[in-house]
């Protein structure tokens, strides 16, 4: 079983749609395994967005991203870091097909719904950066 790190993103729960995607996610057959609701802090986005935080676009998604809370979610489910890439569609949502979850409730590269952990190892790095030690159940 894997687990993959989701975040409904700021335009995810300003447009509503968290109960429409995590739906998706469990009609997928993944199991929630941890849920809360958090303020992302500029330290935890600068350590999370490592990789581009010394690009000329990085304070746009820092500032994105704090701009509300969000729901940060761990999933289980038997590949289901791959098959929740799949129903997400690619991250630039004006390129996502109708059906993916981008597709359907994105409406550019950054405000794309979810963020989704891109492979098993970044996942469980993930994992631990947003969830405490007990904060993760079995399912």
């Amino acid at each position: 079983m894997e687990r993959t790190l989701i975040i409904f993103k700021p335009d995810c729960m300003e447009q509503h749609h968290v109960g429409n995607v995590l739906d998706r996610f469990e009609k997928a057959g993944f199991s929630i395994v941890g849920c809360k609701m958090a303020r992302l802090t500029p330290k935890l986005l600068r350590e999370h967005y490592a990789h581009v935080a010394h690009m000329p676009f990085y304070p746009e998604i820092e500032k994105f991203m704090s701009s509300r809370p969000v729901v940060v979610m761990a999933l289980q489910g038997p590949s289901v870091v791959s098959r929740v890439r799949d129903l997400l569609g690619p991250t630039d949502s004006r390129k996502a097909a109708k059906g993916t979850i981008r597709g359907d409730f994105g409406t550019e590269m950054m405000r794309n719904v979810v963020h989704a952990s891109d492979s098993v190892p970044n996942a469980k790095i993930e994992l631990e950066r947003f969830f405490e030690p007990g904060e993760i159940f079995s399912a």
